[in-house]
């Protein structure tokens, strides 16, 4: 059995640390080897589009940018079909490499065998 881990992140500016642990563990289960999906929710929706994880910024972490472009190299980063939708995001808005998907996406990959899941 594969394991695989699936974080989503509700939190954006508005909840820094608990933002930034979202990525930080996800990139962490990367580097560990462990095949990682991060579903941007909420306020992290908008880290989807270009230069927002960049604007982001807290004292002693590893800066945002960097681990959401570890997470896209590695591992898959989808943006909330409905969160996009509330926000005006289309997927001609997005970074490269970030998907928009819904709930039956999301259902899937939470239940996949070996799958474990966080939300923060």
């Amino acid at each position: 059995m594969s394991r695989s881990l699936v974080i989503k992140v509700t939190a954006g500016a508005d909840a820094p640390e608990r933002c930034n642990q979202a990525f930080t563990v996800a990139a962490a289960a990367l580097a560990s080897g462990i095949p990682v999906s991060l579903w941007l929710t909420g306020e992290s929706s908008w880290f989807a589009l270009p230069g927002r994880a960049k604007e982001f910024s807290l004292p002693h972490a590893a800066p945002l940018e960097d681990l959401l472009s570890a997470i896209l190299a590695g591992g898959r980063v989808t943006l909330c079909t409905q969160c996009a939708a509330r926000r005006d995001i289309t997927v001609d808005d997005v970074i490269d490499g970030v998907r928009i998907a819904g709930a039956p996406a999301f259902i899937e990959e939470i239940f996949a065998e070996g799958a474990r899941s966080l939300v923060y």
